[in-house]
C-alpha cells in the first residue's frame, strides 16, 4: 500500500504517517526476507473501550460553560464531590489532545511574553545591564544581596553594593549615583534588568523617569535575556579568589567585592572585547592598544614568515555589542551574541 502511494506521487513520510508507522520501521521491515507487515497489537477492539457516545458526552461536559475554563485536574475532583465520575484525568487529557483542545480552551487570550527588543551599544554609557545575586553569610539561611551594574559596551562595572535585603530604594540610589558618576545625560541610557521587585518597584521606576533613563526588562523567568549580568556573576563566583566559606559580615563581603571589582575593571583581559580591560574599553583606549598589538605581531611575522600560515590574530576593536539580538549575523567589528 505504501509502495502504491509512493508510485502515485505521495511522499514516503506522509504515507507512513497514514499507516501509523515510521520510515525507519518501514525500512527495517523491507530488509526482512518475508517483507511482511509486522505490526503487533490487538486484533479486535477491547471490551472495555469507550464508546463514541461516551467520548462525546465527556467532551460536552468539559466544554460546557461551567467547565470550559478549568483543567481536567480540576474538573474530576469537582464532579467526584458531586458523586459523579465520567473518566480519569489522563483519559480526558487524551480526548482533548485528540480534538486539539488541549493548548488553550478559554476565550481569553493565552499569556505571551515577547522577546525584549534588540539593544545595541556603540559607545560607553549607552546600555547598562544590572541584576542582584545572593552571597552567603555566616548565618545559615541568611544571605547578603550583591547589586551590580555593568556597561554592556565596555563590560566595566559602573556601580555595585552589598545590602542585607532586596529593596527598590537601594536600587534607585545605586543607579542615581552611577548616573552622576558617569555623567549620564537624559535619554542617553537604556537600563536592562530582569522582572524582579527591586527592578520594577515604583520607587525605581520613578527614579528612572526623573533621570531620563529608559528601562528595559527581560521576560519572566528567562535568564538568557540578561546574559551580561549573569555571566558577570558567574565570573565572580567561580574565580579562584572567591571565598570557600561564607562571609562573616556585610563589611567583609563589601571589602571582597571591592577588590574583585578593581581587578575586573583594571586587570581582567575580557574575551568579549578582544582581550582588553573594561576600563581601557570604557575610556576608548582599546583602539591604540590593539593597534600596537597588531604592530608587534606584524613585526614578528616579517621576521619569521615561514612560521605563519595566515594573517596575524584579529586585533580589530569591537565596535558594536548587541544585547538580545533578533538575528545572528557575522560582520567585522560586531559582537552579536549574548556572551559577556
Amino acid at each position: 500500500m505504501i509502495d502504491k502511494a509512493i508510485e502515485s506521487g505521495a511522499k514516503q513520510k506522509n504515507a507512513c504517517s497514514v499507516m501509523g508507522i515510521s520510515e525507519r520501521t518501514l525500512q527495517r521491515w523491507k530488509n526482512k526476507p518475508d517483507k511482511r507487515d509486522n505490526r503487533k497489537g490487538p486484533n479486535k477492539k477491547p471490551a472495555h473501550a469507550m464508546t463514541e457516545q461516551e467520548k462525546a458526552n465527556i467532551l460536552s461536559i468539559v466544554n460546557s460553560d461551567r467547565f470550559k475554563d478549568k483543567s481536567p485536574s480540576q474538573i474530576v475532583p469537582i464532579l467526584l464531590d458531586e458523586g459523579k465520575y465520567i473518566a480519569s484525568e489522563s483519559t480526558i487529557y487524551r480526548l482533548l489532545r485528540k480534538e486539539n483542545q488541549l493548548a488553550h480552551r478559554q476565550k481569553s487570550r493565552p499569556a505571551s511574553h515577547n522577546k525584549p527588543e534588540e539593544l545595541s551599544a556603540e559607545t560607553p554609557n549607552s546600555v547598562w545591564s544590572w541584576d542582584i545575586t545572593y552571597i552567603k553569610s555566616a548565618i545559615i539561611g541568611m544571605f547578603y544581596y550583591l547589586y551590580m551594574v555593568v556597561d554592556v559596551f565596555s563590560r566595566k562595572i559602573v556601580a555595585w553594593n552589598v545590602y542585607e535585603k532586596e529593596c527598590s530604594s537601594y536600587s534607585s540610589e545605586l543607579i542615581e549615583d552611577a548616573c552622576k558618576k558617569e555623567g549620564v545625560q537624559r535619554d542617553q541610557l537604556v537600563l536592562h534588568s530582569d522582572n524582579g521587585g527591586p527592578m520594577k518597584g515604583s520607587t525605581m521606576l520613578a527614579t528612572l523617569q526623573r533621570l531620563g533613563v529608559i528601562p528595559s526588562f527581560s521576560r519572566p523567568r528567562v535568564s538568557n535575556d540578561n546574559p551580561f549580568s549573569e555571566s558577570l556573576f558567574k565570573t565572580l563566583k567561580y574565580c579562584p579568589e572567591y571565598p570557600s566559606k561564607p562571609f562573616e559580615s556585610i563589611e567583609a563581603a563589601r571589602k571582597w567585592v571591592s577588590e574583585f571589582v578593581s581587578w575586573y575593571n583594571n586587570e581582567h583581559y575580557h574575551s568579549g572585547i578582544n582581550f582588553v580591560t573594561p576600563v581601557s574599553k570604557h575610556e576608548c583606549k582599546d583602539i591604540e592598544i590593539l593597534l600596537k598589538r597588531k604592530e608587534v605581531l606584524e613585526k614578528a611575522k616579517a621576521k619569521n614568515p615561514a612560521r605563519w600560515s595566515g594573517s596575524v590574530r584579529n586585533c580589530d576593536p569591537v565596535k558594536i555589542v548587541i544585547l538580545n539580538p533578533l538575528k545572528k549575523t557575522k560582520k567585522a567589528g560586531y559582537l552579536d551574541t549574548n556572551v559577556a
